[in-house]
């Protein structure tokens, strides 16, 4: 069987989790499945040397198709570029691994769509051309051989949103990489933690985006409650790169904290490199995660897998994720969140808890186990065809 997979991350944001889900599975597809033939569809004029010689070395092979930047040019490789590369090459099956299906496809079509946001929350719905793409990726979706997503939340919610028959919706939960582990090595975890002004051991982490979703005001008021208490010796740590002000659904969440008074207890590291992250995570006390929604939520497994106890909320997949491994508060309890996150920094048996039992949640989940189901949707949708 040959998969014909859209490319588009490989070249354009790799590193959001669209690009991380995408090289996560081209690795481990050939490694379980590996007779089959992988094709990356990349949006390139040639293959990058460095695309190349990953493409080698894991087993798959990547095949560019020229393509512009701008959000026209997207679409264009989403509706017209892919699908034809993909009858080019005369796949079995093709895979769009993100939400941007092709309206036709010349092979059984599975997509994975990570969540229905701008469908169920109103402030992400945009300006008309995002409405119009969104509607496009929904017409699309309903004419997809299987969809795939990260988790049962998210399952019920493209059934109910996109009318899709929920037995052609599949979850295939995400999984941390393997460099997410409690063990570091503290000659290159030490001076990492220190490029971010991180000289002791023992903050409180928060790794992840700053859009209103992600509810960092609910995160700074939870933390008026901890403050006083440990803020001078255990500040909280808020690492990403601000968005300029007059980015949609941003806030000044420096301007936040001086209002709230916890300023001096509260570091804003700027952007954190991938390679950087293990390390700030096995620093970490505990990770509070506020989201009032998410499809998966890759970062709260992420600090499971590094060891850290986690706060996070009831929204969307984060139960799921969690499992028991974690506190669950509702996302406008402020009150209880701050307390969870005291509770664990203080009490030293609740902090071993909930890092024996996240280190055991983080474990049910891995990229192999998600590429062998992904192989598995393949070869059923050749089936269905």
């Amino acid at each position: 069987m040959r998969v014909a997979i859209n490319g588009w991350f490989l070249i354009h944001h790799p590193h959001t989790g669209s690009g991380q889900y995408l090289r996560a599975l081209l690795e481990w597809l050939p490694r379980i499945a590996p007779e089959h033939e992988y094709c990356a569809v990349a949006p390139a004029a040639s293959v990058p040397p460095t695309l190349a010689e990953t493409a080698a070395a894991q087993g798959w092979r990547a095949v560019a198709v020229r393509a512009g930047e701008s959000n026209l040019a997207k679409v264009w490789f989403e509706q017209t570029s892919f699908p034809r590369a993909a009858g080019r090459l005369k796949a079995d099956v093709a895979h769009v691994p993100y939400w941007g299906p092709p309206l036709s496809s010349p092979a059984p079509l599975v997509v994975t769509v990570h969540d229905v946001i701008p469908r169920l929350l109103p402030e992400y719905r945009g300006g008309a051309l995002a409405q119009l793409y969104t509607a496009l990726a929904s017409a699309a979706t309903t004419g997809a051989t299987l969809v795939l997503t990260d988790s049962n939340a998210s399952a019920q919610d493209i059934a109910a949103q996109l009318q899709v028959p929920a037995e052609r919706v599949r979850t295939v939960y995400l999984a941390a990489g393997s460099q997410y582990t409690p063990q570091g090595d503290w000659q290159v975890d030490d001076p990492i933690r220190r490029k971010y002004g991180l000289e002791d051991e023992g903050y409180v982490l928060y790794l992840g985006g700053f859009d209103r979703r992600k509810n960092l005001d609910g995160l700074l008021a939870a933390w008026t409650w901890a403050a006083g208490s440990i803020g001078q010796s255990c500040p909280l740590v808020i690492g990403g790169e601000l968005p300029a002000p007059d980015s949609p659904h941003y806030a000044d969440y420096p301007a936040k904290a001086a209002e709230l008074e916890i300023a001096d207890t509260v570091k804003f590291i700027g952007a954190v490199a991938e390679a950087d992250k293990p390390a700030l995570y096995r620093g970490a006390l505990a990770f509070g995660y506020p989201s009032k929604y998410e499809g998966f939520g890759l970062p709260p497994l992420e600090a499971m897998a590094c060891g850290v106890p986690v706060v996070t909320t009831t929204g969307g997949s984060l139960p799921e994720v969690m499992g028991s491994a974690g506190y669950l508060v509702p996302a406008d309890d402020t009150r209880t969140f701050g307390a969870a996150l005291l509770t664990i920094v203080v009490e030293s048996s609740v902090h071993d808890d909930l890092r024996a039992r996240g280190l055991a949640q983080a474990r049910q989940f891995s990229w192999e186990k998600a590429a062998r189901e992904t192989a598995a949707a393949y070869a059923d949708a050749l089936k269905m065809k």
